[in-house]
């Protein structure tokens, strides 16, 4: 109904966009979607629900499947490296997550789940404002009852929960990067971060790891007592450098001396490990989790399996050796490192691959830690254009969580329907997502 009415008075990208193009260009470039998706009341709760169910099932998994042993359990999910070392799972996981996923024939399919404080997107909401200065969708969303969750304020309610730090007494809350700029240059988009936890009426200050220091029983920043860190940095970063754990150590004995309240702890990366979603995944492993978590594992984990040789039950429930069943169906298996990133070293099987590259990919990666996963076709969603024309694009939906529960997600898509991997970082263009309330979804 929504793209009738933009086709029906000859609307373009850029006429809907307005000023959308100029919110922080260093970081979208000014690649954003033309409109944004919408998703009904019912439809997120459920979706939200499938998400909890599954995120409880991984944080499950030290417990059912290694005896308590959080250690053993995170060199099992790709954890190595002196930063290994700091891991203890003294802390309880931290509730901020992003579950990346493709909608497709079949309902939402779960890709990875970002698990942690170090996911981007939380400035949605500010694309959804941007787009509702437009008239048309203006009154659409009025007409239909569409709003918008304000992923950036669920976010930092989550953090002040989480820390038990008291928001009205003014703490300084220090966004923290991994020190990958020099001394002299900042990143801008970290700026633009502190800035709009600034609007949100809170103390926050951008800074790299190296600038916190402990003394005196505190930890400080410029001459600023601090007394939240929000680790903006990823676990992945920690393991590539040998200076990881030394630089972080101090920061997270003064958090367990209560000097400081640290969110996320670093311990809740590791479950964003695709091995853990391999874990879960595993038929071998189903009796290990509750009714609500199977069904939800069932409706949006693809098949995933650890690269292993062996006997192993395929999506079709026969049962075969993994690397044979792996060659044999190159064109629907996407090989992905456990700990990666921005899909860095993910090999699509149906793209750019010779059989006898995609042999020795599998062969090579028979070692901890990579997975298997299910080739996941997503169902395309028209976008206006300059032309007023509608194309078809490829969203993967960014579904957030926290402690108040859904909160919100953001929207990354690109014209390639064979793409498999779309991230900003690769050119994908950005958006938001508006949803019914509970009386009209």
């Amino acid at each position: 109904m929504y793209l009738d009415e933009v086709r029906r008075q000859g609307l373009r990208a850029s006429d809907l966009l307005g000023d959308l193009p100029g919110l922080k260009p260093f970081y979208y470039q000014g690649r954003y979607l033309s409109r944004p998706v919408f998703i009904g009341y019912r439809e997120s709760r459920q979706l939200y629900a499938d998400v909890e169910n599954v995120r409880d099932a991984m944080l499950s998994l030290p417990g059912a499947l290694f005896g308590g042993d959080f250690v053993a359990f995170a060199r099992a999910a790709g954890a190595y490296g002196p930063v290994a070392a700091v891991l203890t799972s003294q802390t309880t996981p931290t509730r901020l997550a992003r579950a990346d996923l493709y909608f497709t024939r079949d309902g939402f399919r779960l890709l990875e789940l970002n698990h942690g404080s170090n996911t981007g997107g939380q400035d949605n909401a500010e694309m959804a404002r941007a787009m509702l200065r437009h008239p048309v969708l203006a009154e659409f969303a009025r007409t239909h009852g569409l709003t918008y969750v304000d992923t950036l304020r669920h976010q930092i309610d989550t953090v002040f929960a989480e820390t038990g730090v008291d928001p009205r007494s003014g703490p300084v809350v220090a966004l923290t990067s991994w020190p990958t700029w020099s001394d002299t240059t900042r990143d801008p988009h970290l700026d633009a971060i502190a800035a709009d936890w600034q609007s949100m009426g809170v103390d926050a200050h951008a800074c790299q790891l190296g600038e916190l220091s402990c003394r005196g029983g505190r930890v400080w920043l410029d001459g600023r007592r601090v007394d939240v860190i929000y680790r903006i940095f990823a676990f992945g970063q920690l393991m590539e450098s040998s200076q990881g754990a030394a630089m972080l150590t101090p920061l997270l004995d003064a958090a367990a001396r209560g000097e400081v309240a640290l969110c996320a702890p670093i311990d809740s990366d590791i479950f964003s490990s695709k091995a853990a979603l391999a874990m879960i995944s595993d038929d071998a492993n189903r009796h290990l989790f509750t009714e609500a978590q199977r069904e939800s594992i069932d409706r949006i984990v693809p098949w995933t399996r650890l690269v292993r040789p062996g006997p192993v039950t395929t999506p079709d429930g026969s049962r075969a050796d993994l690397l044979d069943y792996a060659v044999a169906h190159q064109d629907e298996l996407v090989l992905k490192p456990s700990t990666g990133s921005e899909g860095n070293g993910v090999i699509l099987g149906w793209k750019d691959v010779t059989p006898e590259q995609w042999h020795a990919y599998v062969v090579s990666a028979a070692e901890p830690w990579y997975v298997l996963q299910e080739r996941v076709r997503p169902e395309p969603e028209l976008f206006p254009d300059e032309n007023g024309d509608l194309i078809p694009w490829n969203p993967v939906w960014g579904v957030f969580t926290g402690t108040p529960g859904y909160s919100g997600a953001y929207i990354r898509a690109t014209m390639d329907a064979d793409a498999g991997v779309i991230n900003r970082a690769l050119g994908a263009s950005c958006g938001s997502c508006l949803s019914t309330g509970p009386t009209a979804g």
